[in-house]
């Protein structure tokens, strides 16, 4: 972190804090599927879709929004996103239906997702060129934590509170990352040109921004096929108790943050370079589910190499969209950054929807193979990038 000045740092330390609790309100669910899905009186599956709704909403909502919303200032957007999304969860808590509380979701997903896009680019702009993965990795270390604390501590408050007290405790992040904010982000210089939504056609005809976008989709579309269900996976197939969810979700929260790290300084010099190896481990680290989880003491061991490469390719997708957008498409840089939260999220919905498929119809660790499969097909569009980007002599 020598490179970054001290204003910069705190800055992306206050970006961090927003993205805790944006973070912890898309992930929290998944602790809490049992649940929601007994007090709403709905199959675990269709609770389920409250992780793939999120998503689907995020991935068609970001870019449509952010293309509309490109010339407002950054930092009173930003500030905007997070009343949105502190007025969702809110609402979430109150949900008396699955219907209401699907469309609570819906609302704080769009201003998730815009938020992302935006603090990525803003992210970026603080610090030297050859710092940039690092950056958003330093951001989307407050997703990670809320991984870590977020999500086990969000699900020990439901299931000590109801579910709903744990949206209102959301909330109440989301206050906190709306004061940093507010105090520690420098206006920014709008220096983008105005955006249409005919823009995102400019991106999504593009063949090379494709192939990045679904390497992105694949690659987090494998975590969630087994993550969304992690909680019944531990429950049924380890044996693990109720009690000691909380724990392996804190196990998993912390392997996440060191691989977000570990990521970022892999990915900092050319993305798609160290993106090949971190798909390959994290394809390996899927299979081995397949022989750990049904070992309850082995089954801390796997989630703990879950976590590791769950997150691991995020600052390097971020970072090799924005930088592959520069060279081709360079009046869409943000628009490119918002596409991308789409194709994470998108990849989020097949994941967690194939993985409900699983549950329905097949083994709980079916989702593991499944998932494998998904970060295969990353795997071989990250070397596909590579060699193009070498080809074409892009960076």
């Amino acid at each position: 972190m020598k490179s970054f000045t001290p204003k910069s740092l705190i800055a992306l330390i206050s970006l961090a804090i927003s993205a805790f609790a944006i973070g912890t309100t898309e992930f929290v669910i998944v602790g809490l599927l049992p649940t929601v899905a007994s007090d709403l009186s709905i199959s675990v599956t269709k609770a389920g879709s409250l992780v793939s709704g999120y998503a689907a909403a995020i991935a068609i909502g970001t870019p449509i929004v952010t293309a509309m919303t490109s010339r407002l200032p950054k930092k009173g957007l930003l500030l905007s996103l997070l009343i949105i999304f502190i007025a969702g969860n809110i609402l979430s808590s109150f949900a008396d239906t699955y219907q209401l509380l699907l469309l609570s979701r819906i609302l704080t997903a769009v201003a998730h997702g815009v938020f992302f896009a935006i603090a990525a680019t803003v992210a970026t702009e603080m610090v030297p060129k050859d710092k940039q993965a690092q950056a958003i990795s330093i951001m989307f270390t407050g997703l990670t934590v809320a991984t870590i604390l977020g999500v086990p501590f969000g699900t020990l408050i439901g299931q000590q509170l109801g579910w709903r007290a744990t949206f209102l405790a959301v909330a109440v992040l989301g206050i906190i990352g709306l004061i940093a904010n507010s105090v520690t982000i420098e206006k920014q210089k709008n220096t983008s040109e105005k955006l249409t939504v005919s823009d995102i056609g400019k991106l999504i005809r593009n063949p090379r921004i494709i192939l990045a976008l679904l390497m992105t989709s694949f690659g987090f579309g494998g975590t969630f096929a087994i993550f969304t269900y992690i909680t019944p996976i531990l429950e049924e197939v380890s044996g693990i108790s109720n009690e000691n969810i909380f724990w392996m979700l804190l196990l998993y929260g912390l392997a996440t943050t060191v691989g977000n790290i570990i990521g970022g300084k892999m990915t900092n010099q050319h993305p798609v370079k160290g993106l090949r190896f971190v798909f390959l481990f994290q394809m390996t680290a899927l299979l081995l589910q397949i022989i750990l989880l049904p070992n309850q003491l082995l089954s801390y061991i796997s989630v703990l190499l879950l976590g590791l490469f769950a997150f691991m390719m995020s600052p390097g997708v971020q970072a090799y969209i924005v930088a592959l957008a520069e060279k081709l498409v360079p009046s869409a840089k943000d628009l490119a950054s918002a596409l991308n939260i789409s194709g994470f999220n998108i990849g989020i919905t097949a994941g967690s929807a194939l993985g409900g498929y699983a549950l329905d119809y097949m083994n709980l660790l079916d989702t593991a193979w499944i998932g494998a499969i998904m970060v295969f097909v990353a795997l071989i569009l990250a070397i596909v990038n590579y060699r193009l980007d070498v080809k074409q002599k892009l960076f």
